[in-house]
C-alpha cells in the first residue's frame, strides 16, 4: 500500500548514476587514504564531516546520507569527530571533487555537551567509550571554518539537526541571546534542512553536471544567502498574515475553504488557537500571484534581537509555513544580506523510504574503533526505524521542526527484511528486537483522510486540542506488522521502546491490547509531561483524562494476560507557563499515584521550538502575538528551576529543606509532616543517602509497591534515529 503525499517530486532512486558507480559498494565508507586506495579511489567526490563516531547504520544521519550518495554513484568519504584545533585533519582524505557536507551529528552539539543547567556533560553517547569533549561547541560553525581553511574553493553544504534548527535568527539558550542564522556565521554556500535525502541527491547531481552551487536556488528544503528578492517574486509582509498588534480581523483570501465535516481544521479560540489569525488582507498584487511566487518577509534579525514580541511573531509565522502543501518561501534580512528559505521538502514516499533503508549498511561501527563501546550504537543495534515525522507538534520538541508533520512510513516487507538482517548478521542478537518505532511508536501509516485537506491545513498539530476528525487513527497496519514481526523465525520478542502517543492509542483498543499483551517488557514509557491543564496547553499536550483512559486499558489488558506491568511516565520541570503551584500540584499527583522519579528532565530551550519562543519572549506564539497578548510565566532563574525539579523529586531527602521553605512561603505548611497526607516529612535525616542528581537527560520512573522505600532506576539512553532528538 502506497502512502500518498500532497505533492509530487522526482523519486530519489530515479537519477542516472554518476560515473563513479563503477567502483561498486564499499564495505564501509572510507575514513582514511589507505581505505580509499583499497577501493581504487584517487579522490572522494563528496566528504561528509560529522561530530559523531561513524556507525554504518541508517539510524545515524551521516551513514544514511553517505550510503544514499554512494548508491547514486558518488565516492563518499567520512571525517568523523576530527580534531578541530587545525585544518590538517580536514585534509586527511584530500580535496573533494564536489563539496564538503558538514553536520554536528545526530544531536545538536550544545544539547549533546551541556545539561539543562549549562554544565558540561561527563560523557557522550555518540563517541567510542562515551568519551566526552570529542566535539566542539557549535560544531557546524567550527567544522565549516576548518573546511574553508583546508580548501577554500570547495563548496560547503551544512545540514543535520543543528543547522536545521538554526536556519533563521534564533534564540540561543547557552549564550542567552538571539543569534544570526547559522548560514551567516558558517559562511556556508547552502543549508539543507529537515531529512534532506531529496535535496542532497538533486544537489549532488546538479553540481556533478557542472552547475555552480550559487546558481542552485530552487531546491525545496534548502536555505541560502542572496542580496535581494528576485523580480519574479512578490513579497508578503509577515505582519499581513498575523499582525503583531490590535487590529480588526479581515477575511483571508488564502484561508482554507471548509466543507462539511472539516470544522476540526478551523481555528478553535476556546480550546487554544492553532491556526493562523489573519489580521489584514494580502496585498492586491500578491493575491494575483501563485503561492510558489510569493515570499513572506519575516522580521529582520535586527528586529527580533531588539523586540521579543517580534521574535515570538516570527516563530509563529515560521511554524505556520511548515506544510509542504501550502508553505511559501521565507526571507529574513541580516544587515544587507537576505537569508532565503525555500519551502519544506516534499516527504518521501513509501517506495523511497524502502530504497533508503534497504541500502547495504554494514550495521556496525567503523572497524577503526576496534570494538570500542559506543552507547548510542548499543542502544539501537537491535532496533528498527519504521517511520519518521510527527504530527503531535509538542512545543518543546524539535522533531516536527526537523522531520515535518507528515508521517513517512516504510513498507511492511522492508521492515521485516531488516529484522531478518539483524537476526542473521548482527553479532550478539539474542532474539529480542528492542524497538519497532521512530519519533513516536504508534503513528505508523497514520495520515489525513483527505489529500486536499492535508495540502491546505495550517494547524500546528493534528492531535491538539483534540484528535482531528480528519485524521485516520486506524492502527490495523501496525497491529499486523507487530504480529508478522514476532512470528519470524529466530525472533523471541518484539519490544516497543519509542514513546507512545497514548491519546491516539486509546482510539484503537485492539492496538492497546496487542501492545500490552505482547510487546511490553514489564515497563512502557509514555509522556504526560505534566498534570496541570494550563501547562499542558503551553506544551500542546492532551489533558490527564487521556492518560487515565490509557492507564485503565493498560491495567485491564495486563491483568487479562496475567502480567504485572508498569507505566513509566515522563515529566518536564520548569517548562514555560509553569508556576510553583503547578509543580506542587504535579508533586501531589505523583504522590497520589505512587510514582517516585529517579531523575527528571528540566526544560531546555532548543533553537526554533515554540516553547523556546515563549521562554525568550514571555509571550504565547500559539495565539496571535501582540504587545498586550497573553503573558506566559517563565521559570528562568536557577533557583526556581531547581525548585521545580525538586517538586518532581519530592521523595529525595536532599530536596526536603528546599521544599519545606517553599511550602511555607506558598502557605502550604499543612503538607509538611510525617503522615500519609504530607508531601515532605518534618524531620531531616542525619546522613543523607548518596543520590546521583539529574544531568538534564530524560529518565524513567516506576510506580512503587506498597512499603517499598528504595527507588530503583530504570534509566536508559535516548534513542536517536535519522537525526532526531526530543527535549
Amino acid at each position: 500500500m502506497e502512502i500518498y503525499t500532497s505533492l509530487t517530486a522526482k523519486p530519489v532512486n530515479s537519477y542516472r548514476p554518476y560515473w563513479a558507480k563503477r567502483f561498486g559498494t564499499a564495505p564501509v565508507l572510507p575514513m582514511s587514504r589507505a581505505e580509499m586506495d583499497a577501493l581504487g579511489w584517487d579522490s572522494c567526490d563528496i566528504i561528509l564531516v560529522s561530530g559523531d563516531a561513524y556507525i554504518d547504520h541508517p539510524s545515524f544521519g551521516v551513514a544514511l546520507i553517505g550510503r544514499l550518495l554512494e548508491a547514486q554513484g558518488f565516492r563518499v568519504g567520512i571525517i568523523a569527530q576530527p580534531d578541530w584545533q587545525s585544518a590538517e585533519p580536514f585534509k586527511v582524505l584530500g580535496k573533494p571533487n564536489l563539496y564538503f557536507g558538514v553536520t554536528a551529528g545526530n544531536m545538536d552539539s550544545m544539547v549533546n555537551r551541556y545539561t539543562a543547567d549549562r554544565k558540561i556533560r561527563s560523557d557522550d553517547a555518540y563517541t567510542p567509550n562515551a568519551e566526552a569533549n570529542k566535539r566542539p561547541d557549535r560544531a557546524v560553525l567550527v567544522y565549516s571554518q576548518r573546511c574553508k581553511e583546508a580548501y577554500s574553493d570547495v563548496p560547503l553544504v551544512i545540514g543535520s539537526i543543528e543547522a536545521s534548527l538554526r536556519r533563521i535568527a534564533h534564540y540561543d539558550y547557552w549564550s542567552d541571546k538571539v543569534r544570526r542564522s547559522i548560514l551567516i556565521d558558517s559562511k556556508a554556500d547552502l543549508l539543507v534542512y529537515g531529512n534532506a535525502e531529496r535535496a542532497i541527491v538533486e544537489l549532488s547531481h546538479r553540481i556533478a553536471r557542472g552547475e555552480a552551487i550559487h546558481d542552485i536556488q530552487d531546491i525545496r528544503g534548502t536555505a541560502f544567502i542572496r542580496k535581494q528578492v528576485p523580480d519574479d517574486f512578490v513579497e508578503v509582509p509577515s505582519t499581513r498574515l498575523d499582525r503583531p498588534g490590535v487590529v480588526e480581523k479581515h477575511e483571508d483570501p488564502y484561508a482554507m475553504k471548509m466543507g462539511k465535516g472539516d470544522a476540526s481544521c478551523a481555528t478553535d479560540e476556546k480550546a487554544g488557537e492553532t491556526a493562523p489569525t489573519i489580521s489584514l488582507p494580502l496585498p492586491l498584487k500578491a493575491a494575483k500571484v501563485p503561492r510558489d511566487r510569493q515570499v513572506i518577509r519575516m522580521p529582520s534579525y535586527e528586529d527580533v534581537v531588539n523586540d521579543p514580541v517580534m521574535y515570538a511573531h516570527a516563530s509563529r509565522v515560521l511554524h505556520l509555513e511548515a506544510n509542504p502543501g501550502n508553505a511559501r518561501a521565507l526571507v529574513q534580512k541580516h544587515g544587507n544580506r537576505e537569508v532565503w528559505l525555500n519551502p519544506p521538502p516534499i516527504p518521501l514516499t513509501t517506495k523511497e523510504m524502502d530504497y533508503v533503508y534497504d541500502l547495504p549498511y554494514a550495521r556496525m561501527p567503523h572497524p577503526a574503533y576496534k570494538g570500542a563501546n559506543i552507547p548510542a550504537w548499543e542502544m539501537i543495534r537491535f532496533s528498527v526505524n519504521i517511520m519518521r515525522g510527527c504530527f503531535g507538534g509538542c512545543t518543546f520538541c524539535s522533531i516536527t521542526e526537523h522531520e515535518g508533520r507528515i508521517i513517512q512510513s516504510r513498507s511492511e516487507d522492508s521492515i521485516l527484511r531488516e529484522i531478518e538482517e539483524i537476526r542473521d548478521k548482527v553479532d550478539g542478537f539474542t532474539g529480542v528486537i528492542s524497538d519497532l518505532g521512530g519519533p513516536t511508536a504508534n503513528m505508523y501509516r497514520l495520515s489525513c483522510k483527505s489529500e486536499d485537506i492535508e495540502k491546505n491545513c495550517r494547524k500546528l498539530s493534528c492531535v491538539y486540542p483534540g484528535v482531528c476528525e480528519n485524521l485516520n487513527t486506524d492502527h490495523s497496519a501496525l497491529i499486523q506488522l507487530y504480529r508478522k514481526a514476532r512470528s519470524l523465525r529466530g525472533v523471541k520478542k518484539i519490544l516497543i521502546g519509542s514513546g507512545l502517543r497514548y491519546d491516539l492509542a486509546v482510539k484503537s483498543p485492539e492496538y492497546v491490547k496487542e501492545l500490552v499483551q505482547h510487546h511490553v517488557g514489564g515497563y512502557l514509557k509514555i509522556a504526560p509531561e505534566h498534570s496541570e491543564e494550563n501547562v499542558l496547553s503551553k506544551m500542546m499536550k492532551p489533558g490527564m483524562g487521556a492518560y487515565d483512559e490509557f492507564k485503565r486499558m493498560f491495567e485491564k489488558f495486563s491483568a487479562e494476560a496475567g502480567k504485572k506491568q508498569y507505566l513509566i511516565p515522563y515529566f518536564i520541570a520548569a517548562h514555560p507557563g509553569t508556576t510553583d503551584e503547578d509543580m506542587l500540584n504535579l508533586a501531589l499527583w505523583l504522590k497520589r499515584n505512587d510514582f517516585r522519579l529517579d531523575q527528571v528532565q528540566t526544560f531546555t530551550p532548543t533553537p526554533m521550538a515554540m516553547a523556546t519562543a515563549m521562554y525568550h519572549s514571555g509571550k504565547n506564539p500559539l495565539r496571535k502575538v501582540t504587545a498586550d497578548s497573553e503573558p506566559v510565566p517563565i521559570p528562568k532563574t536557577g533557583t526556581i528551576r531547581k525548585l521545580h525539579k525538586a517538586f518532581i523529586r519530592y521523595h529525595d531527602p536532599q530536596n526536603w529543606p528546599m521544599l519545606r521553605e517553599a511550602l511555607k512561603k506558598m502557605g502550604r505548611a499543612d503538607l509538611i509532616g510525617n503522615g500519609k497526607k504530607h508531601l515532605v516529612p518534618a524531620y531531616q535525616p542525619a546522613v543523607l543517602p548518596k543520590i546521583v542528581q539529574s544531568d538534564g537527560s530524560r529518565f524513567q520512573a516506576k510506580p512503587m509497591p506498597k512499603g517499598f522505600n528504595q527507588t530503583k532506576s530504570f534509566a536508559s539512553p535516548k534513542k536517536h534515529t535519522g537525526g532526531r532528538h526530543k527535549h
